[in-house]
C-alpha cells in the first residue's frame, strides 16, 4: 500500500525536518500509472475506502478503464455493514472479491467493547459465507496492549472470531511494533490469514514526535527477518501478499521498486 503525499504542508513540512521530497506526486498520476501496470500483470489490488461507497465507486472505473485489474480485497467502516449488510454485499460483489474487511474498528481498551464487536463480525461472516465471502480484520498494535481482565483485544479476537467464516488481514510491522513476534502469530493464525500485510520497520537515530523510535521503511531496509517470514506465510496457507509502506522518503514508486527488488531476491 502506498500513501500519497498531496498537501503542500506536507511537503514544507518534510523540509523543515530535513529529509525533503524529492518533488510533489500527484495521485492522480501515480495512481493512472500503476494500474496501467497492475492490469497488465497478475499483481491483483486492495483497496482502502473512507466512507461507504468510495471504494466500490473507485474500484468500478478503474475496471472499465484497466479491464484486467483484480480487486483483492477492502478495508470499509464496519457499522454500514452490520446495518446495512445488503448493500454491502452489492458493492463487494461488483468488485468481484471475496474479502470484506475493515481496517479500524475501536482501540477501546474495555473487554465487553470487543466481545460485542466480536458478536457482531462473526453475524456479518457469517453472512458472507452465504455468498462465498469472508470477513476479514486488520490488526494494529493496540489490540496487544493487556486489559484490565489480563487478555489483550488480540486473544479476544483469535478466540472469539469464527475461523470458518472471517479470517485476518495481519500486518507485520504492528505486530511488532506490539512487542508480538510475527512469525509466531502467523503459525498461531495458521489457515486464518487470508491477506498479509508486508511492512518493514526501521529503528530511527533519535525519537520523532507521535511516532517514537520505530518508523516504516521499504522492505528489506528495516530490521524484519523476511526469508524467515515469508517461509512461514506461505506455509501456513497465507493467500495474498500485500506491500504496504504508511509513508515514503520520497517517490513512492522509487520505494515500491526498493521493496519489489527486495522480495525478487527471496521469491524463486
Amino acid at each position: 500500500m502506498i500513501l500519497i503525499v498531496k498537501y503542500i504542508g506536507v511537503i514544507y513540512g518534510s523540509r523543515i525536518l530535513g529529509t525533503p521530497l524529492k518533488e510533489r506526486v500527484p495521485g492522480v498520476e501515480l495512481a493512472q500509472n500503476l494500474m496501467a501496470h497492475m492490469a497488465g500483470t497478475d499483481k491483483k489490488l486492495f483497496l482502502l475506502g473512507s466512507k461507504p461507497g468510495v471504494a466500490e465507486e473507485a474500484a468500478e472505473k478503474l475496471r472499465l478503464t484497466y479491464p484486467g485489474l483484480q480487486i483483492v480485497g477492502t478495508h470499509e467502516p464496519f457499522d454500514p455493514m452490520v446495518e446495512n449488510f445488503e448493500e454491502a454485499l452489492a458493492n463487494h460483489q461488483a468488485l468481484n472479491t471475496k474479502f470484506m474487511g475493515i481496517g479500524l474498528y475501536t482501540r477501546s481498551q474495555e473487554p465487553e467493547v470487543w466481545y460485542d464487536f466480536c458478536r457482531k463480525a462473526n453475524e456479518v461472516g457469517k453472512k458472507c459465507a452465504e455468498h462465498g465471502m469472508k470477513f476479514t480484520y486488520h490488526n494494529h498494535s493496540f489490540e496487544f496492549v493487556k486489559m484490565a481482565n489480563g487478555e489483550s483485544a488480540f486473544d479476544i479476537l483469535i478466540r472469539e472470531l469464527d475461523p470458518e467464516t472471517t479470517s485476518f488481514c495481519l500486518d507485520t510491522y504492528w505486530i511488532q511494533h506490539g512487542g508480538g513476534d510475527v512469525c509466531s502469530w502467523i503459525e498461531k493464525l495458521a489457515g486464518r490469514i487470508d491477506i498479509l500485510h508486508l511492512k518493514d520497520m526501521q529503528r530511527l537515530p533519535h525519537f520523532k514526535d507521535k511516532v517514537g523510535y520505530q518508523f516504516y521503511t521499504e522492505i528489506g531496509q528495516g530490521n524484519m527477518d523476511w526469508e524467515r517470514i515469508l517461509a512461514t506465510a506461505d506455509r501456513c496457507g497465507v493467500k495474498y501478499f500485500i506491500v504496504e509502506q504508511d509513508t515514503c522518503p520520497g517517490d513512492p514508486m522509487d520505494s515500491m521498486k526498493i521493496s519489489a527488488d527486495y522480495l525478487k531476491t527471496l521469491v524463486k
